[in-house]
C-alpha cells in the first residue's frame, strides 16, 4: 500500500492546473503515464456502477486535423499530446442492464440468480424513476464525473488538460463513426504539456472565497 498524498500536495497540484491553451506539440506523454491515465478512465465513478460511457482517444493526425474544423479551429485539437472524446450513451436497456450484471458475475464470482432483486431494482429505476425522464441526460452526469476524474489524475501526474465543449458534436459523432449509433459525443478533453509562455498558465486562479461557496450546517 502507497502512502497517500499529503493535503498539502493534493491541493499543490490542483492549483497547477488549469485550462491549458497552449500545447507542447513536440512533447509526448509518456507511455506509463498514458497506461495510467487510461486506468482512471476505466476506473471512474458512476451511479450503480452502470458506466454509460464510452472513450474514443483519438491519434490519427488527419483525423484529429478533421476534428479541429469542427471545434471552432481550437489549436489544442491537434497540438496536445493527447485526445479524449467522451460519449454518453443515448439511452439504459434491460440489455444493458444484463452485460453489467454478467461482467459483476465475472468479477465478483457471483452467481446471477443471487442478483435477480438488484436487476430488478434497476430495471425500474431505468424505466420509472426519475432518471427514466431523460436517461441520456442522467447518463452524461455520469459521463462528467469520469471527465473530473481524468483531469484530476492528470494533475496528479503532472499532465494538462483542457475539457473542451466548444465542439460540434453532431460532427464529431459522424467523423468518429457514431452517427445514430448507441452513444453520442457530449465533449473532448486534451492532455499534454503546456507551453511555458502560454499566458493562461501564468495568470493567478479565479476563484471564490471558500466561505462564500461552503454552507456548514
Amino acid at each position: 500500500m502507497h502512502e497517500p498524498s499529503t493535503p498539502e500536495q493534493l491541493c499543490e497540484r490542483l492549483r497547477w492546473r488549469y485550462a491549458t491553451k497552449q500545447f507542447d506539440p513536440a512533447r509526448p506523454i509518456p507511455a506509463a503515464v498514458w497506461n495510467a491515465l487510461e486506468d482512471a478512465l476505466v476506473l471512474s465513478p458512476s451511479s450503480f456502477g452502470l458506466q454509460p460511457w464510452k472513450f474514443v482517444i483519438v491519434d490519427d493526425p488527419a483525423l484529429r486535423q478533421q476534428l479541429r474544423t469542427v471545434s471552432w479551429n481550437q489549436a489544442q485539437i491537434t497540438e496536445a499530446s493527447k485526445l479524449v472524446v467522451f460519449l454518453g450513451q443515448r439511452t439504459m436497456t434491460e440489455a444493458d442492464i444484463d452485460r453489467f450484471l454478467q461482467r459483476t458475475c465475472e468479477v465478483r464470482g457471483a452467481l446471477i440468480t443471487s442478483l435477480d432483486g438488484y436487476r430488478r431494482m434497476l430495471v425500474n429505476f431505468v424505466q420509472t424513476g426519475w432518471a427514466a425522464q431523460d436517461l441520456a441526460g442522467w447518463n452524461a452526469r455520469q459521463v462528467y464525473l469520469a471527465l473530473g476524474q481524468f483531469m484530476a489524475a492528470a494533475a496528479m501526474v503532472g499532465v494538462d488538460t483542457c475539457p473542451m465543449e466548444g465542439i460540434d458534436t453532431i460532427a464529431y459523432d459522424r467523423l468518429l463513426g457514431h452517427e445514430g449509433g448507441a452513444f453520442k459525443t457530449l465533449c473532448a478533453c486534451t492532455a499534454g504539456y503546456r507551453f511555458a509562455t502560454d499566458k493562461h498558465g501564468l495568470a493567478a486562479k479565479v476563484r471564490y472565497q471558500k466561505d462564500q461557496l461552503i454552507e456548514r450546517r
